[in-house]
């Protein structure tokens, strides 16, 4: 499932990274959010391939609403909401296939992910080194679930949520909530590991995540706006942690610290743009209230 809304020289390297897969089976669906630009719907017909779909929505959904749309569009077992402007790298569905017969009762499936940034070049910004930093230490696949992995994701959510593939009976269930357009991935997890779904985490890198200036969590960074979202998120999750009686994850989920030097690492940004509201936003993320 691929929403799609951006640049489309992106979208066409994406949809020709699903189209070099190594495994062709595979099925793309990509959701055009009324983009002003019809070139690119017109590019995916003209590829003749009866394994994409393209479909356009007949008023814009936004962010939220149409990842709503791409669950309500999901047919298959397995689904992945790739980003418009990713790559999957040529082993990816067969790894992910492997990985899913290996462990089918895992709900997420976090394959290797390497960083990318507008130009495709791999590089690994401060954001993806803490995220190394976070993940769970081992080697080779491992299956996380329980208090382990809601506080692990808690205190920073190191899972690359357009290389994830989830189990549709999951997705269907829990969705994407109206009011998280941001963190909307991190609430879908919790939602699941809550209700006891495991996570496949593997290290093999098969997929590309692009990192660039105009990616919606970098827009909404110096404004403030994602940490509002994540910290109505820490809120709620820290007092349904604490009556699952996980006290390690609600501490993770009240200090969200991560989250909190990530909205400092933003000031200096809202500074520059002469953003009070911004400035506030992000102080009272840093120091909460």
């Amino acid at each position: 499932m691929m929403p799609f809304y951006g640049r489309p020289d992106h979208f066409r390297e994406a949809v020709e990274s699903v189209l070099a897969q190594g495994d062709p089976d595979w099925r793309l669906v990509v959701i055009d959010d009324v983009y002003p630009d019809p070139e690119p719907g017109r590019w995916v017909a003209g590829l003749g391939d009866p394994r994409i779909l393209y479909r356009r929505n007949a008023v814009n959904l936004g962010v939220g609403g149409n990842f709503r749309e791409c669950v309500r569009l999901v047919e298959n077992e397995r689904a992945v909401l790739m980003g418009c402007d990713d790559r999957m790298l040529p082993g990816y569905v067969e790894r992910v296939g492997e990985l899913a017969l290996a462990h089918p009762e895992s709900a997420i499936i976090q394959p290797g992910v390497e960083v990318i940034d507008a130009e495709g070049a791999v590089h690994r910004p401060l954001a993806d080194r803490v995220k190394d930093l976070l993940r769970p230490r081992g080697h080779g696949t491992r299956v996380l679930s329980g208090q382990e992995l809601a506080a692990s994701l808690l205190r920073g959510n190191w899972a690359y949520f357009p290389s994830v593939a989830w189990r549709a009976v999951e997705l269907r269930r829990f969705g994407f909530r109206p009011g998280f357009e941001v963190v909307q991935d991190l609430a879908l997890m919790i939602d699941i590991v809550e209700a006891g779904g495991s996570m496949a985490l593997d290290d093999t890198v098969c997929f590309a995540y692009r990192r660039h200036a105009t990616s919606v969590s970098a827009v909404t960074g110096p404004d403030g706006a994602k940490f509002a979202e994540e910290r109505a998120l820490f809120a709620e999750v820290d007092q349904r942690m604490r009556t699952l009686g996980w006290p390690r994850a609600a501490r993770a989920a009240r200090h969200h610290l991560t989250s909190r030097l990530n909205a400092l690492s933003e000031l200096p940004a809202a500074l520059r743009a002469g953003d009070p509201a911004g400035r506030r936003a992000l102080l009272t993320h840093v120091f909460g209230r």
